[in-house]
C-alpha cells in the first residue's frame, strides 16, 4: 500500500508538471491534480488505520 500511494504521488506530480509546460495538454494538469489527491487520502486513511 506504502508503495502505491508514492507511486501514484510520483505520477500525479509528473502530470501536474508536464500539465503546466505544455499548453495542449491542460487536462493533465487535472489528471495530475486528482492522481494526487487520491494518494493523499490513501496515506491518510493507511496513517489512521495505524492508529487506532
Amino acid at each position: 500500500m506504502v508503495g502505491l500511494a508514492v507511486i501514484l504521488l510520483i505520477i500525479g506530480i509528473v502530470l501536474l508538471l508536464l500539465g503546466v509546460f505544455v499548453e495542449a495538454v491542460k487536462f493533465l494538469i487535472w489528471v495530475g491534480l486528482v492522481i494526487i489527491i487520491v494518494s493523499i487520502i490513501a496515506w491518510l486513511m493507511r496513517f489512521i488505520r495505524r492508529q487506532t
